[in-house]
């Protein structure tokens, strides 16, 4: 009877005595193509070189093995993929809810995250909540939407014009910043400011939380996944009522 032990199936490359077939199609450590060989000649000339013998086609037949310094190569491969995340970016829309009759503090708030968001080279999709007679005067919304589009045309524009969903009003702005150049300033201003702050220790704490915020924007860079946290930062969820505040 067969039985699976389980166990993961390694995605690494067969190397030197683990490799199992009669002969391999062997490449020099310079890529040249030394031919078919017998795989105990292929060993003794990794050897020889001091290298590994490193199964780069296993699919092929026969196999295709490399010389090469497989420790080496394993960390430039890393490297490589490092840089590869490092620059991905990746396509993230945020979310802002307000309500029709809002505080001009909370205004002022909701349109900084926004602002915020725009500069990070993040869309923004701006969700207006109607509430029980706010429904029949769906122009409150709009035009807030307008004016908000407006505050902030300096750094997005309208990419999705405003539209009735529902109980809500909904539009998106798109950001005039692509994602990547926010990223690539916000690693030179960190790194300017690192600099700074090594030649000058009695950096205030000011400059230092300046520091982590351009960080963070870096780090989103490496993880995906913590772009979602950011997705809900001080909304109105559409079940609680809006504090006294909210309201004129």
């Amino acid at each position: 009877m067969w039985c699976y032990r389980g166990g993961s199936i390694s995605t690494e490359p067969r190397i030197n005595d683990r490799i199992r077939v009669p002969e391999v199609r062997l490449v020099g450590p310079s890529g040249e193509q030394v031919g078919i060989v017998p795989l105990a000649k292929a060993l003794e000339l990794a050897q020889e070189y001091d290298l590994d013998l490193v199964e780069v086609a296993a699919s092929a037949r026969p196999p295709v093995c490399k010389l090469m310094d497989y420790g080496k190569f394993k960390y430039e491969s890393a490297m490589k993929a490092r840089e590869a995340r490092k620059n991905q970016a990746h396509t993230v829309i945020k979310e802002m809810k307000l309500r029709p009759k809002i505080d001009p503090h909370d205004y002022d708030t909701k349109k900084g995250h926004v602002v915020r968001f725009l500069k990070q080279g993040d869309k923004v999709k701006i969700t207006i909540m109607f509430r029980g007679r706010e429904q029949s005067r769906p122009e409150l919304g709009y035009r807030l939407l307008q004016r908000l589009a407006s505050d902030v045309e300096d750094l997005g524009f309208i990419e999705s014009n405003p539209k009735q969903d529902g109980r809500n009003m909904i539009m998106v702005l798109g950001p005039h910043k692509k994602k990547t150049e926010a990223m690539a300033e916000a690693r030179e201003a960190q790194a300017a400011r690192k600099a700074e702050a090594k030649a000058n220790p009695g950096k205030s704490q000011n400059a230092a939380e300046s520091d982590g915020v351009d960080g963070d924007l870096v780090d989103d860079v490496a993880d995906a996944d913590a772009d979602a946290d950011d997705v809900d930062i001080a909304e109105e969820t559409a079940e609680a009522p809006a504090p006294a505040s909210a309201e004129v």
